[in-house]
């Protein structure tokens, strides 16, 4: 029988998917606290590769890893060829667009200064809504935009919602629901097809259960 392998994003959401494999019997080979990037499971033939989220896709698409598991934000962010097969229902926040209350987010004819860490999911939605804008490329801290002037709005991904209170801003419209997925590559999908419907029919039952 073929090796699986399956990538996870280091961080929260890999933590949270090691917790469930435990559960459905898998990943009793992983041990996130060590050094160590690629775990084996002989036993039931499943490679598991330790990633930065937003590597997983790269790894899943390009073959490398058959399965991945991710965070939407990171999925829609790609825009890669990957199949998005299971909403495995943890890791759960929104997008949301937030500012300085009052601030309007649809200008007619004005260019919106919009800060972020996601621009292409920024662009595709304003877009949508025939509202022009400029995207601020942040990777630190996005709150501090509005407060200083470089951007109308920012786009974040909102949890709980209290940094934005903690710096006086606030939704202003939430934009979609995110999750953890588990991702397929193409191929695998088809040729290991059993097996992936296997796993998923198993943590189907977790989150059943």
């Amino acid at each position: 029988m073929d090796y699986i392998t399956i990538a996870l994003s280091k961080g929260r959401i890999g933590k949270q998917a090691d917790d469930v494999f435990k559960k459905i019997g898998l990943g009793d080979c992983i041990d996130l606290d060590s050094r160590k990037l690629i775990f084996k499971d002989d036993i039931n033939k499943i490679n598991y590769i330790y990633v930065k989220p937003s590597d997983v896709v790269t790894y899943v698409e390009k073959g490398v890893a058959d399965l991945g598991i991710v965070g939407k934000d990171t999925i829609l962010e790609s825009d890669t060829n990957v199949y998005e097969i299971f909403d495995l229902g943890f890791g759960k926040c929104k997008f949301s667009i937030a500012g300085i209350k009052g601030e309007k987010i649809y200008k007619k004819d004005d260019i919106l200064k919009v800060a972020t860490k996601y621009p292409e999911i920024a662009k595709k939605y304003f877009k949508e809504r025939q509202q022009k804008i400029e995207i601020i490329k942040l990777n630190g801290s996005v709150e501090l935009a509005p407060l200083v002037g470089l951007s109308d709005v920012i786009v974040d991904l909102v949890e709980t919602g209290n940094t934005l209170k903690a710096n006086g801003l606030e939704v202003i419209e939430d934009m979609f629901n995110i999750s953890a997925r588990l991702i397929s590559n193409r191929v695998s999908y088809r040729f290991k097809f059993d097996r992936i419907q296997n796993i998923i029919k198993s943590l189907n039952e977790n989150m059943e259960g």
